[in-house]
């Protein structure tokens, strides 16, 4: 049986020094896109529309996605009346940091893998949300989806990705012998089944 796996990214509403804080759950999500495998489909949803989100993470068996461990999960799990921190999780940017013990940003892999940037940054996406244009902030946040779910599927074939270090290319190499093993986990539910 094939894992259910959902590949996910966030955008906020505000930033940390909005808030006064550096704990990604004191701020608030403007928009989340995911990619259902599934499916096999790009969607997104807004604060409002989360209701419709829960179901289909709850029958995930593995969240995706870049810097979601620290970032996403955290920001998600304060709407999510259950503990999202119980699906099994992949977290790009901690795998290479664990292999190369550094950070490099999503944009630095998707040039450098890919040979492909991103469409804008966080800090814009911020700006546009701002500014009331949602739909480009939509249209941002899939595209990053897009990005990481391409980069997994590429670790998952060639066990690296590439990045620049400021120097050169270099290959980040990548244990994925256990990324798609399926994990027991008991979730809280969020809706009667």
């Amino acid at each position: 049986m094939r894992m259910k796996k959902i590949v996910f990214d966030i955008e906020t509403k505000n930033i940390f020094s909005e808030v006064g804080s550096t704990n990604p759950a004191d701020l608030d999500l403007s928009l989340i896109a995911i990619y259902d495998y599934e499916k096999d489909e790009y969607s997104s949803y807004l604060e409002d529309e989360l209701s419709k989100l829960w179901p289909i993470l709850e029958k995930a068996d593995m969240l995706i996605g870049f810097n979601s461990d620290h970032f996403d999960i955290p920001l998600l799990n304060k709407y999510y009346p259950g503990d999202l921190t119980k699906i099994k999780s992949l977290d790009l940017l901690k795998e290479t940091r664990d292999s190369i013990g550094k950070r490099f940003k999503l944009d630095n892999f998707a040039k450098t893998t890919l040979g492909k940037g991103k469409i804008g940054n966080g800090l814009e996406a911020l700006v546009w949300w701002k500014n009331g244009d949602v739909e480009k902030v939509r249209k941002y946040c899939i595209e990053d989806v897009r990005i990481t779910k391409d980069l997994y599927e590429y670790a998952l074939k060639n066990k690296h990705l590439k990045c620049f270090d400021g120097v050169g290319n270099i290959e980040v190499k990548l244990d994925t012998s256990s990324w798609e093993e399926k994990e027991n986990t008991v979730l809280t539910h969020t809706l009667p089944f």
